[in-house]
């Protein structure tokens, strides 16, 4: 049996937290032989919520879980984590504007960050999931002192698994078969799913999709029109047929994101802080095609961008840096 890691989860007696904790502590984010202290850090109305989800899980008998505390004290919820989950954000409430909802996550973000660097183990990795979650993602490793900015990254997971559901269903295959899926740009109705690389059993997806719809005409057609669309506003759909906000698929996403990030793999998606790769402004927190070998994140480079892409990518970034440039305007980034 390895030795426990110390996972600390925000905002964990919402609907994300939740359905997070208790795939956590079965071991379906770190492996059958890695146990886990969890730490549930919850804001003073919260704690109760996070309370009874500790309860049930102290129910389960996990034989990986070694530790539940729940605490509203930053300090103490991110001693020792080497893996943080930030899923408590504050939610764009009616006649929100959107600066107005980048600055009450700037209170969030910026002071978890800080606690994150003072505190946290120095392997620490960080995962940003609550909303807009590319900046909140920015805020909080420029808050985090000392720390690589490489350690964060925000989930765009979800939309990629999205994406790959999606195209499953139009071409009536197993999610198995599609390959290469790509987001770009923010986690927002901007993003950019992009299918130019993506393979079906070893057929362009583009070239699967003609069959399927009658050309390659229509089947670019669709892309644009409904394909991209729906997955950049999946979330909104969600909300409408549901009542509320989507919260398993969100929790798979993340445990699939800290997996594959630790564990290994060959292409996914998430938003990792740009090095200027793809000509995107250095420092902003972008969604790319990326690869892992075990130890975080890296941006797959090189791949061609036709006018299309490029144009969808600039459009997304564009909106990065305007919420940078709020951020900024706020006092919250050096």
């Amino acid at each position: 049996m390895d030795a426990a890691t110390t996972v600390t989860v925000t905002g964990a007696g919402g609907q994300i937290g939740y359905a997070l904790l208790f795939r956590i502590a079965e071991g379906a984010m770190l492996g059958a032989s890695r146990p886990v202290r969890l730490r549930l850090l919850e804001i003073p109305q919260g704690v109760r919520a996070a309370e009874g989800a500790a309860l049930e899980l102290q129910d389960c008998a996990f034989p990986l879980l070694e530790s539940v505390e729940v605490t509203d004290d930053a300090a103490t919820a991110f001693d020792g984590a080497s893996l943080a989950l930030l899923v408590g954000a504050r939610p764009r409430s009616a006649g929100m504007e959107r600066a107005d909802l980048l600055a009450a996550n700037a209170g969030i973000f910026g002071p978890q960050g800080a606690a994150i660097a003072a505190n946290a183990a120095a392997d620490v990795r960080v995962l940003v999931v609550g909303n807009p979650a590319n900046t909140n993602a920015l805020i909080a490793a420029n808050a985090a002192a000392g720390l690589p900015a490489e350690r964060f990254t925000a989930l765009t997971r979800l939309d990629h698994d999205r994406a790959v559901g999606q195209l499953a269903a139009a071409l009536g295959v197993s999610v198995s078969e599609i390959e290469r899926v790509a987001i770009w740009g923010n986690h927002s109705a901007t993003q950019f799913p992009d299918v130019a690389h993506a393979t079906v059993s070893g057929r362009t997806v583009v070239d699967a999709l003609a069959d399927v719809f009658g050309g390659t005409g229509a089947a670019l057609a669709w892309l644009d029109e409904t394909f991209v669309p729906r997955v950049a506003r999946r979330g909104a759909e969600i909300i409408e047929v549901r009542g509320s906000s989507s919260a398993a698929s969100a929790a798979n996403a993340a445990i699939a994101h800290v997996r594959d990030g630790i564990g290994g793999v060959d292409w996914t998606s998430a938003a990792v802080v740009s090095r200027g790769e793809y000509g995107v402004p250095e420092g902003l927190m972008c969604s790319f095609p990326v690869t892992s070998e075990g130890t975080g994140y890296r941006v797959i480079e090189g791949l061609p961008l036709d006018d299309r892409g490029r144009a969808r990518l600039d459009a997304s970034v564009a909106e990065l840096v305007a919420e940078r440039a709020a951020v900024r305007e706020l006092g919250v980034l050096s």
